[in-house]
């Protein structure tokens, strides 16, 4: 994938939610909420608070879907990205 993000944005692919709770029962997809959490793909030439590989967490409404090579993605301004987990 050749994507490099402009300005002070990352290419992000959010995390997969769990499919069951923690008691055994299965949600169905269609009740499932957007996870807010995902690992950096790409970073722009002017971030340098965050690096491809970390996993950071992002504002429930947060960012630009992309969709490259069947795969759906998130561009995200620094600015709305909330930590990185370590």
């Amino acid at each position: 994938m050749n994507f490099q993000p402009l300005g002070k944005r990352v290419l992000v692919q959010r995390l997969e939610e769990s499919s069951t709770t923690a008691s055994g029962i299965i949600i169905p997809d269609n009740a499932k909420e957007k996870p807010s959490q995902g690992t950096v793909v790409a970073v722009s030439d002017k971030v340098s608070n965050v690096e491809v590989g970390n996993v950071v967490v992002f504002g429930k409404y947060s960012g630009t879907e992309l969709t490259l090579e069947g795969k759906t993605y998130l561009v995200i301004t620094t600015s709305d990205l909330l930590g990185i987990i370590k």
